[in-house]
């Protein structure tokens, strides 16, 4: 694909050949030990460590990647997900946005929540996911959020503008709509989306990027639950709707690099952004 600088999946020999410093990102698609966090950030470790990542690049992981998708509250005694982030962000000097489950000191209400961490270690920002999936009483487990968050990443091409989402959000095009006039030029995207439903995602993504002439990342896991089947298939959308980079159903750490004078060409090329009556649209609360 030309103009996107699409990297795809690399391994430990080729993974620090670019040549061009834009938005590199890294999606790890893995096997989500249930309900066994010490052996999901011991895979998350390998995984980070094997993709030879490069200072400032952004980290993806899924969904409640400590854990896997569960109803039950964190183990007790769990490492603190934030701070096991912000521990190898530091160590890698990359951003990550990490998917975790998140006590609200105040009202005790746990949240599916998704933070991003800052090379430093520092928190950039913490998104809620706003709509839960009923089906699998995610809803009477979880609170929703109410906050999109828009968040800058500053790279050596100038800051671009992230939105974390998680999941079944995919689903509800308002929340990637409000966040693109925002500013947002890169959606990501962290799940635990069954096999059965695989369709469903690559077709909902495609269209978030489309409509919204953003990037999306979506980072999914693999292997399976007591729940449900998963076949990873994570991949990267460009503004165009063309997928620039996808896994297939094996552990591994998918490597793109963005381009983001594209992502402005495209934009002003193809003004649907621009001849969007925002009217139509209702308010929302930005974190």
């Amino acid at each position: 694909m030309r103009g996107w600088f699409v990297f795809g999946q690399l391994g430990a020999a080729n993974a620090g050949t670019a040549m061009v410093r834009a938005m590199r990102i890294a999606a790890l698609q893995f096997d989500i030990a249930w309900m066994d966090p010490a052996r999901n950030w011991a895979t998350m470790e390998r995984l980070a460590a094997s993709a030879n990542l490069l200072a400032g690049d952004f980290v993806l992981l899924p969904e409640l990647a400590d854990t896997g998708f569960t109803m039950d509250p964190p183990p007790a005694g769990r490492p603190d997900p934030v701070n096991a982030t912000a521990q190898l962000a530091r160590r890698h000097g990359v951003w990550m946005q990490s998917g975790h489950a998140e006590r609200d000191a105040t009202s005790g209400a746990l949240h599916n929540a998704a933070s991003i961490i800052r090379p430093d270690g520092s928190v950039a920002g913490t998104y809620r996911k706003m709509h839960l999936f009923s089906p699998a009483r995610e809803d009477q487990h979880y609170a929703p959020g109410d906050t999109i968050s828009v968040i800058d990443v500053p790279l050596a091409d100038g800051t671009w503008r992230v939105a974390p989402f998680i999941c079944y959000d995919l689903r509800f095009p308002e929340l990637f709509r409000h966040a693109a006039l925002a500013g947002a030029e890169v959606f990501t995207v962290g799940a635990n989306w069954p096999g059965a439903r695989a369709v469903h995602r690559r077709a909902l993504a495609v269209a978030r990027a489309i409509e919204n002439q953003a990037f999306v990342i979506a980072c999914n896991r693999i292997g399976h639950d007591p729940q449900a089947e998963y076949h990873g298939d994570s991949f990267v959308v460009a503004p165009s709707g063309d997928i620039i980079a996808e896994a297939g159903d094996g552990e591994l750490a998918l490597i793109a690099e963005l381009d983001r004078n594209e992502l402005l060409r495209w934009r002003d090329k193809f003004p649907a952004l621009r001849d969007l009556r925002r009217s139509l649209l209702g308010n929302v609360r930005f974190a």
